[in-house]
């Protein structure tokens, strides 16, 4: 009861704030940003933490969100592992260039991509599996924030949306180290109902907002195929028998 109330709530949150981010423009549009994830991470830290424990809720915050700081950390003051970039000042206070809310992202999206997985595949293949999850998300998230430009590609060619491939081939790498830590750590098997409909929501509100109210139609088309190698087959097989 505890999780139906508190995470289904958070979700419930979120697709409202998500469905007003194309309605807004400006600082009000970064501020939708700031709330999307600080709600999407607390989602998903409470889920793991409901659902597993508090120690590996630690361990996926440990992870993700203080993984995800030190390797954009590295990536903005080095431009390894995903290309030269910086973030401006409109996603809020920033520590060693990277905006402190970027690192939650991190975490918002992973625990979903590692229980999503979980409905694929098991042992090494389930790590590949959230890693491709997880990394595909950001086929959508780059080109929608870097055409509100929250950050810019010093190189962003060649590249897909005006993102260069070497950020993808990053992300593919971060992810399958933190999924590989993750599966240490991890039960291998929770209630995991909330975090699917949380992936499913992303993916498919992802869509339709690039294709149809941001203009984005590339990434559109490269998301709908990338992420969906994941979440088509786990929304098939949800399906009505």
């Amino acid at each position: 009861m505890i999780l139906t109330r508190s995470v289904y709530g958070l979700l419930a949150l979120l697709v409202l704030v998500e469905i007003g981010y194309p309605l807004t423009s400006g600082r009000t549009r970064a501020a939708f940003v700031v709330v999307t994830v600080v709600i999407g991470f607390a989602a998903s830290v409470s889920h793991a933490v409901l659902t597993s424990g508090v120690p590996a809720g630690a361990t996926l915050v440990a992870v993700t969100a203080l993984g995800g700081f030190g390797v954009e950390a590295l990536g903005v003051g080095t431009g390894f592992p995903f290309g030269a970039y910086a973030y401006g000042d409109a996603l809020g206070p920033r520590l060693l260039g990277v905006p402190l809310v970027v690192p939650l992202a991190w975490t918002w999206m992973a625990w979903p991509a590692w229980l999503v997985a979980g409905r694929l595949a098991a042992g090494a293949a389930r790590v590949v599996v959230a890693a491709v999850g997880f990394a595909a998300w950001d086929l959508f998230l780059d080109p929608q924030m870097v055409a509100e430009h929250y950050w810019t590609w010093r190189h962003p060619h060649p590249g897909i949306a005006g993102i260069p491939y070497t950020n993808y081939a990053g992300w593919l790498g971060v992810a399958l180290v933190m999924m590989a830590v993750l599966s240490a750590a991890a039960p291998a098997a929770v209630p995991d109902a909330p975090m699917v409909a949380l992936y499913l929501w992303t993916y498919a509100s992802s869509v339709l907002a690039h294709a149809v109210f941001l203009g984005l139609v590339v990434s559109a088309v490269a998301g709908a195929v990338g992420m969906g190698l994941v979440a088509v087959p786990v929304a098939w097989r949800l399906r009505p028998a």
